[in-house]
């Protein structure tokens, strides 16, 4: 192949991107108003719609173990993607056609089937259209990705909390279903051209079937072995030490679950908070539902100023930057995050309107934990686990960010905590999950293998 061609993306990847960000706007622009949706349009209490928002997000990072599933086990990802991306339309459309909480709570399964079942495909399916000539440039096309996905993202929240506000949730729902129709018509367009791997079918030396052989075989081994030597019996060593290297993984995803109860709040907690400011910033009214967008921007610029400025700097002098490192640095940023938004509060709480820029610190804050934390996260694991485990990495990543999403709908129910009090509880609790994640990374041994990383999942 000449070095020209190699070179080159190939023809079907022009259809996957511009999928993805039509995907991704049509997510995060029905994300943005949901909260503001909620309390404004369908009368429910503050707690009650924080709560219904994060068992939205709870769904919409579990159902990613069905996508998965399906697509290796029966039909291949090209018709999961097709399927699920169907459905996801359909519950745009329950949404803008139905406005009472039945429309919207069957609106909200259908979208998280849909968005959460693709998930686990579609970065997948994009590696499938790269022969071995052009692995190369898989860097480069993940890289194009990720920005079409935080422009999707940037270019919905500005827009569709206008729309919410001017026109109404019929047409603020109905242009993310339109954006999710053209997606799926733009993947539909590229159907003769996609590179289609097909199902793998089951692993026989999966981390789920170790682990479920060895639980089977308790108490049979020898006394002080290991327990999951009891699965050597059946499975090779290698096997087993991936499904052990899998366990000293979760032990440090863990206290991340805790991590993801803080931070999707940014679209639920945090939304109500900037209503009750003073919104105008130099003469604009700014709508609670655009601030979110500061996340997805400071994300984009902090990412190069670590990774050009900051890493080689401590690097220079002899400081050695390591993935456990950068996640508890950042989980302790966090932090600071919710003690900002409870400071915040505090004068709300006594009665005062202060502006909104006071929110920018605890945005910048959640920013550089989700780029020290989630961007990093994933790579680690990737280089400790053997490549035959990365699919097992990837559904427990998932759980992780799952629990923190149930985690958080839960205390929003309880409706103890209020005002002030309820961001210094996550902020105390943050601390708590730090520590414990540094009393973890401390622990942890690196294995000597690495292996090749695979790109981090935007959340």
């Amino acid at each position: 192949m000449p070095k020209a061609e190699q070179d080159r993306f190939p023809r079907q990847i022009k259809y996957l991107a511009w999928n993805e960000g039509c995907e991704r706007f049509s997510y995060y622009g029905m994300t943005s108003v949901l909260t503001i949706y909620m309390v404004q349009r369908l009368f429910l209490s503050d707690g009650e719609a924080e709560s219904r928002y994060h068992l939205f997000v709870f769904a919409v990072y579990l159902t990613p173990l069905l996508g998965a599933w399906l697509a290796d086990r029966f039909v291949g990802r090209f018709r999961v993607i097709l399927w699920l991306s169907l459905g996801y339309v359909l519950g745009h459309g329950v949404i803008a056609a139905f406005e009472s909480r039945e429309g919207l709570y069957t609106g909200m399964a259908l979208i998280a089937l849909g968005a959460g079942g693709i998930k686990p495909c579609a970065a997948a399916f994009v590696g499938d259209q790269f022969t071995d000539e052009k692995r190369h440039l898989l860097k480069k096309v993940y890289d194009l990705y990720y920005w079409m996905i935080n422009l999707g993202s940037t270019a919905s929240t500005l827009l569709i909390p206008v729309l919410l506000d001017r026109m109404g949730p019929r047409v603020a729902f109905a242009i993310p279903g339109l954006l999710m129709a053209g997606a799926l018509a733009i993947f539909w367009a590229g159907r003769r051209s996609y590179v289609e791997a097909p199902p793998t079918g089951p692993n026989p030396h999966g981390f789920f079937r170790v682990v479920a052989h060895a639980i089977r075989r308790l108490g049979t081994g020898r006394p002080g072995e290991p327990w999951l030597d009891a699965a050597r019996d059946r499975f090779p060593a290698e096997a087993v030490d991936g499904a052990r290297a899998v366990f000293r993984i979760v032990a440090v995803f863990a206290p991340t679950a805790v991590f993801w109860a803080l931070f999707f709040q940014y679209g639920s907690s945090w939304v109500l908070q900037a209503e009750r400011m003073d919104r105008r910033l130099f003469g604009v009214q700014v709508l609670s539902s655009q601030v979110p967008t500061l996340d997805p921007v400071l994300v984009l610029a902090l990412i190069p100023v670590f990774a050009g400025l900051v890493y080689p700097r401590l690097e220079r002098r002899g400081v050695r930057v390591h993935a456990l490192g950068k996640m508890t640095v950042g989980m302790f940023v966090t932090v600071l995050s919710f003690a900002c938004a409870g400071g915040v509060q505090v004068a709300l709480d006594l009665g005062a309107q202060p502006g909104i820029a006071w929110q920018v610190p605890q945005y910048v804050f959640l920013a550089t934990g989700e780029v020290l934390v989630s961007v990093t996260a994933l790579e680690f694991a990737y280089t400790q686990a053997p490549a035959s485990m990365k699919s097992a990495i990837m559904s427990l990543w998932y759980v992780t960010i799952a629990a923190g999403s149930l985690l958080t709908a839960w205390v929003a129910s309880l409706n103890r905590f209020h005002g002030a009090g309820y961001y210094f509880f996550f902020a105390a609790l943050m601390l708590a999950a730090a520590f414990a994640f540094k009393a973890v990374a401390r622990r942890y041994r690196p294995v000597a293998t690495v292996v090749a990383v695979s790109p981090a999942e935007v959340p």
